[in-house]
């Protein structure tokens, strides 16, 4: 047996226990998600790592959005969990910040393009908690903080970017695929059994009718009304103005300073140095530790399985079906 069958037979057989593993958090309740959290990751609390000394008494918490803001399984607690964001660690990270007295004022790093709308309504929620709970919040944005990844940003009382930094993307899309001519060319049938003429609405296999197309347009309205309200109200900006704003373009650092979607030009070390001057004092400044691994990540899974496999894999696992309304921006 040569060392590529192997390797396949060992990809499968991964798979195979990953999807096994996705089975079993469908019927979990909470409570089970977070024994096993606490199996794979040995605590339940993030655990935080001290990257500036400084008074204890007022801190700072330093975070990091990295990814596509998606709830997959891969940010569930698995032992297949990828390395990317995991949306219910970001939540629990934010919820124990807001917890803490100690903790006066969060940088949250934001490097994403977006992604799906009740997660960036779920996290922009979490942040208008922490400061309610009198938390100073600023943001600095990475190469990229678009749709989502602005959504989330709007309740910062200081949004950092640089001039190359890529944001806007304002607004909302949802698409499928539609492969009905290809199905045909191939003699390929579809039988279809529905409750309601609607059910199967967005369809792959047939082509939209005008009153779908008038639904689902009510959906993306909907959330893109949203999407402007809390640029209104975060950024203190008209909903005239914003409508002129968000028209789904994308905009750089320079430019978004200058239409004021963010408040300063500068680096994350800029609104780090920044917060500590609006705190105060000399704050210590913390950030949280990942809890929990990735399975690809073990010597036995890179021994066997060349990198292109495993991101093949970790695709396969992570893969969503069907169409979702996102807060994306998308090249």
């Amino acid at each position: 047996m040569n060392k590529r069958v192997g390797a396949s037979i060992i990809a499968g057989g991964i798979l195979l226990i990953a999807i096994v593993f996705q089975v079993i958090n469908v019927f979990t309740t909470d409570e089970d998600a977070e024994n096993m959290t606490s199996m794979f990751s040995g605590s339940e609390k993030p655990q935080e790592k001290i990257i500036e000394q400084g008074s204890t008494s007022k801190r700072i918490a330093q975070i990091n959005l990295e990814g596509t803001i998606m709830n997959n399984p891969g940010s569930n607690p698995n032992p297949f969990s990828g390395g990317g964001y995991q949306h219910e660690q970001f939540l629990k990270q934010l919820e124990t910040i807001k917890e803490d007295p100690s903790i006066k004022g969060v940088l949250l790093h934001v490097n994403s393009p977006g992604g799906g709308v009740y997660e960036s309504a779920e996290i922009h929620d979490k942040l208008l908690e922490l400061k309610e709970a009198d938390k100073e919040f600023y943001v600095s944005m990475g190469s990229m903080a678009a749709s989502g990844g602005y959504y989330i940003s709007t309740p910062a009382d200081q949004i950092f970017a640089s001039n190359e930094t890529f944001t806007g993307s304002l607004g909302v899309i949802m698409e499928n695929v539609n492969y009905q001519e290809l199905a045909n060319e191939y003699g390929v049938k579809f039988n279809t059994f529905k409750s309601g003429k609607y059910k199967d609405i967005m369809s792959p296999t047939r082509e939209m009718t005008e009153e779908e197309r008038e639904i689902i347009q009510t959906l993306v309205d909907d959330s893109y009304q949203e999407f402007v309200d809390v640029i209104s109200t975060g950024r203190d900006i008209p909903e005239e103005r914003v409508r002129e704003l968000a028209d789904g373009r994308i905009y750089s650092g320079k430019q978004a300073a200058e239409n004021g979607l963010v408040d300063q030009i500068g680096f994350q070390e800029d609104a780090l140095n920044a917060l500590k001057e609006q705190i105060g004092g000399n704050p210590q400044v913390i950030k949280y530790k990942n809890s929990v691994g990735s399975f690809f990540n073990l010597p036995l899974a890179k021994s066997f399985l060349p990198n292109n496999e495993i991101r093949y894999i970790e695709e396969l696992i992570s893969e969503r079906q069907g169409p979702k309304l996102m807060y994306l921006y998308s090249e």
